[in-house]
């Protein structure tokens, strides 16, 4: 299949820079698989859709501010004699750190994205404000570089300090005091994930109340977004394509309630990415390690009924999984009808439901 196949027009100004007021306001788009049709509803009527026998599985991965703004350090000689020069530190231009995940016992390495990348050579060294710094000890794949930080400090309250809210590249605004509690799902618990799994972002607990008084078990998964899902396939044919490694677990306890469940409805392509995974070797286990599943037209789906989940961008694994999952004709001429009806799209944008 070529990727082109996977692509759509979207107009800049329906691209949600902000989220609403209101997380359960949004729009809902629903697509009836077996009929081949949708209609517009609204994201409040979402438990009217669950039914006793249904579980909802939810990622409870928190996103942690993985955007770390500093500036390389350079040195240079004074020469106070031969054999004894004097070396001068000084900083230099900006540097962008977009962390991905630690890739080190004991913490201290992390896979990351550095801009400006090509500048930033091994050995180059960056500090940030309150003086934490790190050095690039290597290059890696997709672009990625491992950096070490210096000392023995707490990373995580170091970034909590000092660091900024992973917002997507098509949200044209720097990350609000605000954005650290709405790009942020409600129920989020396991902290590592680089990018908010959107879908869960309409929820309240009213909502989720509501979901469990129509006789709807909730369970969750953990799968920390990194690379793997937001990154763009770079292979234009879509089954040469493959994703980074992610990693997830799903625990005895909500195994147990996915497998007694009638129906899944998975909240967002991580969970159900998660659910897939999970099911590759047979029944629903607890499990926990890397996946790279990959789910693109053709492919079956073993576990999930329903799906809730964000528009996507065009030619992105997202949309492909959205496209196996509701069929491709069917959920690109939805994505027509979207753009058509001016819904809001991306992170901070509407939802669509297929069942």
């Amino acid at each position: 299949m070529d990727l082109t196949t996977f692509d759509y027009a979207l107009p800049e100004e329906l691209i949600a820079q902000a989220p609403l007021d209101d997380r359960a306001a949004s729009r809902m788009l629903v697509l009836y698989r077996d009929q081949g049709r949708w209609e517009d509803r609204a994201f409040r009527e979402f438990p009217g859709f669950l039914s006793e026998g249904d579980c909802l599985v939810l990622n409870d991965s928190r996103v942690f501010p993985a955007r770390l703004f500093g500036h390389r350090t350079g040195t240079h000689a004074i020469p106070l004699g031969k054999k004894n020069p004097a070396r001068h530190e000084f900083l230099t231009g900006e540097v962008e750190v977009l962390l991905l995940r630690p890739v080190s016992a004991d913490g201290r390495d992390w896979a990351a994205l550095v801009r400006p990348g090509r500048k930033m050579r091994t050995g180059e060294r960056v500090r940030f404000a309150g003086g934490l710094e790190a050095e690039i000890v290597s290059h890696g794949e997709f672009g990625e570089r491992v950096v070490r930080f210096a000392g023995d400090r707490d990373l995580f309250a170091e970034f909590e300090k000092i660091g900024h809210v992973p917002l997507p590249p098509y949200i044209k605004r720097r990350d609000e005091t605000a954005d650290r509690e709405r790009y942020q799902t409600v129920f989020a618990r396991e902290r590592g994930s680089v990018a908010a799994p959107t879908a869960g972002l309409h929820f309240t607990g009213e909502v989720l109340g509501r979901c469990r008084e129509r006789g709807a078990e909730v369970a969750y998964v953990t799968l920390h977004v990194g690379l793997g899902t937001f990154q763009p396939l770079r292979a234009e044919q879509v089954e040469q394509a493959r994703l980074h490694g992610e990693w997830y677990r799903i625990d005895e306890r909500n195994a147990a309630l996915m497998r007694s469940a009638r129906r899944l409805v998975a909240v967002g392509t991580t969970s159900v990415r998660s659910i897939e995974s999970a099911l590759r070797g047979g029944e629903m286990r607890a499990v926990s390690g890397e996946t790279d599943i990959f789910l693109y037209p053709g492919c079956r789906f073993a576990g999930v009924g329903a799906m809730l989940t964000n528009f996507h961008l065009p030619r992105t694994s997202l949309l492909l999984l959205v496209c196996a999952f509701a069929g491709t004709e069917l959920a690109l001429a939805a994505y027509r009808h979207a753009v058509e009806q001016r819904y809001r799209f991306y992170s901070y944008g509407d939802c669509m439901l297929i069942v």
